[in-house]
């Protein structure tokens, strides 16, 4: 049997069997250092750790960023991996919940079930990167491998291209160090929770090491049994002359998903009547479920790495990265909010005729970064800077499945449905345990794209004197895409598009001390018509004779690390535009012709109050409005879908003694609307997820400085929410209460 193919369980044991094993196999030994007088003697090696404890982040692990994060003119916000582990994040929705102001929206029509990140009023599923790299597909990403996740807001198609016009998420990797560390842990929690990761880092020699990421998990939807979940992971890196001038490493991630897809409870929209709590969605308990046995959905990502980095000198450093990828999101959902309602008036309730979602979505990606940066210096002006240019080609298969019931729930016959209709459940109460039987077959493709980018850059952080500096940035995309598509109700057809995108960046830094600065920065992106949503490329007729989408964002701040610097403190007011946007100004009649404008106030906290008391999280408040809609202005003046008014996230640890930590996370999200259709849409912003708070608890304890334990209580009051919405079709709850216990050993 092959590891892919080992149950979870299998994995928990073996994961700390491992590394047990690691401990006396990769490890040092005291005793060898004597067995000969004459052995040479190898230069210190610091051993190190996986899990940091510390809360604060002063530089961002990407290149691009030329000065630190106390003097980079925008907002950008790190979760460090003491964060992640300490609140039991184990997805990317888990860990931005900390980022105030990001919201995740629901998958529907053209968005696939995956991750769909809105930052500032805009879709970023289209922006999200790995190690400062494209991440395209339509993935539900893991956090084993990742050594933080850094947010980037605002406008800033600067650092990564096409899109981003409300900001980026950067994904840090776990690589290769000097150093012997190896850490399991292993969890077991309600609802079914049983997860093991690894994380061991070993030294062959002086300047060689490997390192090694796996996971192995499974369990339910806390508060939804029916959803259950299989992962498993594997991130191998290794990585030569280390500590030396030239450097090389090589890494490669893997992870495999078998899931029951979760499509949430439907709107009211087919059934206005029954909007009874007046968010237009339907009011039912958290444990009702909608989908059937026959329902799937599995992902799959294999991407390597190669980079390689040399210094000529302390002030100039060369670097090459290469990664080709491939990726798979491939499910059936039943979506409640397509079906077919009608009334019984003999069995005196509302009937539904479950109707369903498919996607098989394959794609590939190879891309080549290289880069120059280092610092300079001309005349009396210092320079920190990032030279590169980028080559990336990105294909994009995507095709339906076609279901054929043969026998499965009959329809009320005196309801209205046609005569054998079959596949029907109580509206109000839906029966999981139906049964079903008949034929899933995938269609031919219905897109198949090809998309490449050509681009360069240049970013530089100019130190006018000790007070001012200045921060610049320019970036030149020629982005082509082709392939063929099929339009609503028609054949396949061809079709191509070319665009030149110019963007920049401009901050001034002023800095009143040296722990402190004060910004100004303005900032530009620009999405390409083929980008549908914010989210998946995509073709259609005459695409070619649209522009880009345009945005911009100008932005006040002030960062502080105050407490003997180990607090930061920022906060920033901004403001952000997004122009010619397409939209439906009558039936089928498409314009640039959108507009939309977020105003409001960022406020960050990171690092240590006090020693042993450490505080992550934010405030965020945006002031959102649809400034030109469709279908003769329906919706302007609407606050922008997914965008809520007020947002908080905390999350804190206070250490009692010396073995024992306490904390806990307060969360709120305000009042947030699921969509701006208007006109044949019917949503009309009619459709929302109520302001709710969420609280989360944990305590750790240390054994010894091998062994600790962690015990973590999510959704503490067992709140019942709404945690997103397409606006139209459906609705999806929020986990209930999972608790969870955690054993980590560490060497």
């Amino acid at each position: 049997m092959s590891i892919k193919n080992l149950p979870p369980q299998a994995i928990l044991g073996s994961s700390l069997a491992l590394t047990l094993v690691s401990s006396s196999v990769f490890m040092p030994q005291a005793h060898a250092q004597n067995t000969t007088d004459n052995a040479p003697l190898l230069s210190p090696v610091t051993v190190s750790g996986t899990g940091p404890e510390s809360y604060q982040t002063r530089e961002a692990s990407q290149t691009k960023f030329t000065a630190p994060l106390l003097d980079t003119p925008k907002t950008v916000q790190v979760i460090p991996q003491a964060v992640i582990q300490d609140s039991a994040a184990t997805s990317l929705e888990d860990v931005l919940r900390n980022v105030p102001g990001i919201t995740f929206g629901a998958g529907e029509g053209g968005q696939p079930l995956a991750d769909r990140p809105f930052i500032r009023g805009s879709s970023s599923g289209n922006n999200v990167y790995v190690d400062g790299i494209r991440d395209p597909g339509g993935q539900t990403r893991e956090i084993f491998n990742l050594e933080s996740v850094e947010v980037i807001k605002g406008a800033d198609s600067v650092y990564g291209g096409r899109g981003s016009g409300g900001g980026s998420i950067n994904l840090s990797s776990k690589r290769a160090r000097l150093g012997n560390s190896a850490e399991g842990i292993m969890g077991y929690g309600t609802d079914g929770y049983l997860r093991s990761t690894l994380d061991g880092n070993w030294q062959f020699n002086e300047t060689s090491a490997f390192r090694l990421n796996l996971l192995g998990a499974k369990g339910n939807s806390p508060g939804r049994n029916q959803v259950d979940y299989q992962k498993f992971g594997i991130a191998p890196s290794l990585s030569l002359g280390l500590g030396t001038p030239t450097r090389i490493t090589f890494s490669y991630y893997h992870l495999n998903t078998d899931d029951m897809p979760d499509y949430g409870i439907p709107t009211t929209r087919k059934v206005p009547e029954l909007n009874t709590n007046g968010t237009g969605i339907v009011d039912v308990d958290r444990d009702t479920f909608y989908g059937l046995d026959r329902d799937f959905q599995k992902t799959r990502a294999d991407i390597g790495t190669i980079e390689i980095e040399h210094d000529f000198n302390e002030n100039l450093t060369l670097r090459n990265a290469t990664r080709y990828g491939e990726t798979l999101n491939d499910y059936l959902v039943t979506n409640p909010g397509d079906g077919t309602v009608k009334f019984d008036s003999a069995s005196n309730q509302y009937w539904l005729q479950r109707g369903t979602k498919s996607r098989w979505q394959e794609g590939t990606m190879l891309a080549n970064v290289t880069e120059l940066y280092g610092s300079l210096d001309t005349g009396t002006l210092k320079h920190r800077y990032n030279l590169g240019v980028e080559f990336s080609r990105e294909t994009n298969k995507n095709a339906s499945y076609a279901m054929t019931t043969t026998q499965g729930a009959p329809c009320p016959a005196g309801a209205g449905f046609k005569a054998g209709s079959m596949d029907c459940t109580p509206y109000l109460d839906p029966r999981f345990s139906d049964p079903w039987s008949g034929s899933i077959t995938r269609n031919p493709l219905n897109q198949d794209t090809t998309s490449t980018t050509r681009a360069a850059y240049l970013f530089d952080t100019i130190e006018l004197s000790e007070q001012f500096q200045v921060n610049a940035g320019i970036r030149l995309d020629n982005y082509r895409i082709s392939g063929d598509y099929t339009p609503r109700g028609g054949s396949m057809e061809s079709a191509s598009g070319e665009w030149t995108l110019f963007n920049y960046q401009l901050g001034l830094v002023y800095k009143p001390a040296k722990n402190g600065s004060v910004y100004l920065s303005y900032a530009t992106a620009s999405t390409p018509p083929s980008i549908t949503g914010g989210d998946q490329e995509g073709l259609s007729a005459n695409i070619n004779d649209l522009e880009p989408e345009k945005s911009r964002t100008i932005e006040l701040g002030t960062k502080w690390n105050v407490l003997n610097e180990r607090l930061n403190l920022t906060a920033a007011l901004f403001q952000t535009e997004r122009h010619d946007a397409q939209i439906e100004v009558a039936p089928d009649v498409v314009e640039q012709a959108g507009e939309t404008r977020v105003r409001g106030l960022e406020l960050g906290i990171s690092g240590e109050v006090m020693p042993g008391w450490m505080l992550y999280g934010g405030y965020t408040y945006m002031d959102s409005e649809l400034v030109k809609g469709a279908y003769d202005g329906v919706n302007e003046g609407d606050p922008l879908a997914n965008t809520p008014e007020h947002s908080f996230s905390l999350w804190t640890t206070y250490k009692i003694a010396p073995p024992l930590t306490i904390g806990g996370g307060a969360y709120y999200v305000g009042k947030t609307y699921g969509g701006n259709q208007g006109g044949a849409g019917g949503g009309a912003n009619k459709v929302y997820m109520p302001a709710y708070w969420r609280f989360d608890a944990m305590a750790a304890y240390q054994y010894n400085k091998n062994l600790g334990f962690q015990l973590n209580v999510l959704n503490l009051t067992d709140k019942l929410y709404i945690r997103r919405t397409n606006g139209v079709h459906h609705a999806d709850f929020g986990p209930g209460r999972q608790i969870i216990l955690s054993a980590s050993l560490r060497y």
